[in-house]
């Protein structure tokens, strides 16, 4: 069973449980401008900031969740109707995925759920480094997904290679690092001691190509809620 379809009946049958499926409540979803998302880093090479990406995000009783997403568009309905969308295409499994970690923001005390902003992207790539180096010591990571704060941090240190489905990225050398595309990444993958993956891979439903016996660390605001059902490790400290 792919990894998506499993979470979404666990999480379907948790809500259940919180008997939430019934009330009245209204999940507002939008996509945010790159300003509202991430800030004003000094940096301007995030694909957010490019129009490559947008953050969809959810309110659910004051609690926000986020996920990013390809897609555009806005989305308003009771919790059953998010419930009963089909997760065929990036605007719907955004849109599930934004109001999921809402909901766990909510009832399941999971924290880190707003994209951090200005040059909190730096702190964390530091962070980062540090906590691999610590954890992971010595190691080659392919980072699936293109960060630019976290690319540069790591480079400096480990063998590193990247992956980007972006074809402006592809060919061009991004923060010390040639970025490699979509047809290399089982290459790439194979080639690892360790994986660093976007979250968006959640929302794309491309995550199952990173489920193998590496270890993963997932980053970002868009995997917070679903982590927590398959005990994935995420790393993502400056959120809010």
């Amino acid at each position: 069973m792919q990894a998506l379809d499993n979470i979404h009946k666990q999480v379907i049958s948790h809500w259940k449980e919180l008997n939430i499926l019934q009330e009245k409540i209204v999940i507002s979803a939008k996509p945010l401008t790159a300003e509202e998302a991430i800030g004003t880093p000094d940096d301007t090479d995030y694909p957010i900031q490019q129009g490559k990406e947008h953050l969809m995000e959810a309110t659910f009783n004051g609690h926000k969740g986020q996920a990013f997403t390809d897609s555009r568009g806005t989305f308003s309905g009771t919790l059953e109707d998010i419930a009963e969308l089909p997760l065929t295409n990036n605007f719907n499994r955004a849109v599930f995925v934004a109001t999921l970690n809402a909901i766990s923001a909510a009832y399941d005390n999971v924290t880190h759920t707003i994209h951090c902003k200005d040059n909190e992207p730096k702190e964390c790539a530091k962070q980062l480094r540090e906590y691999i180096k610590n954890k992971y010591a010595e190691c080659r990571i392919t980072i699936i997904g293109f960060q630019p704060a976290m690319t540069e941090a790591l480079q400096s240190e480990f063998q590193v290679r990247l992956v980007d489905l972006d074809p402006n990225n592809i060919g061009q050398t991004k923060r010390g690092v040639l970025v490699e595309g979509k047809e290399n990444t089982e290459d790439a993958v194979q080639w690892a001691d360790l994986l660093l993956v976007t979250g968006t891979t959640f929302a794309n439903n491309s995550i199952d190509m990173f489920l193998t016996d590496k270890p993963v660390i997932f980053y970002g605001t868009t995997i917070a809620g679903a982590a927590p059902y398959m005990n994935w490790e995420r790393f993502c400290p400056m959120s809010k």
